[in-house]
């Protein structure tokens, strides 16, 4: 495996633990890390959020990693579920580095 894939690997397990911790503690999810699937749903029969944790969500986000979501359906669909968070704050990450 080279070094690029690596490093690429490595931060997203980072982020992946962060956003876990913050569901746990600010969102008070009721599960240890290792048990949130990322592919869980985090609305209805996933994780069960709300659209108050929703609203909390987009704080932590805001606060957290410097990421806002547009009000419209894309910005819903980046709320799915764990990955697609992980996803959009590394796509979000990229795009403030700029090209290479």
């Amino acid at each position: 495996m080279n070094a690029s894939l690596e490093q690429m690997i490595e931060q997203r397990e980072g982020i992946l633990a962060e956003v876990r911790r913050m569901l746990i503690e600010r969102l008070r999810v009721e599960r240890e890390p290792d048990e949130i699937d990322p592919d869980t749903a985090l609305f209805g029969s996933g994780l069960g959020l709300d659209s108050i944790d929703a609203v909390e969500l987009l704080v932590c986000l805001a606060a957290d990693f410097d990421v806002k979501l547009p009000d419209d359906t894309m910005g819903r669909a980046e709320m799915r579920t764990v990955n697609s968070i992980v996803d959009l704050i590394l796509a979000r990450r990229e795009a403030a580095r700029g090209p290479a």
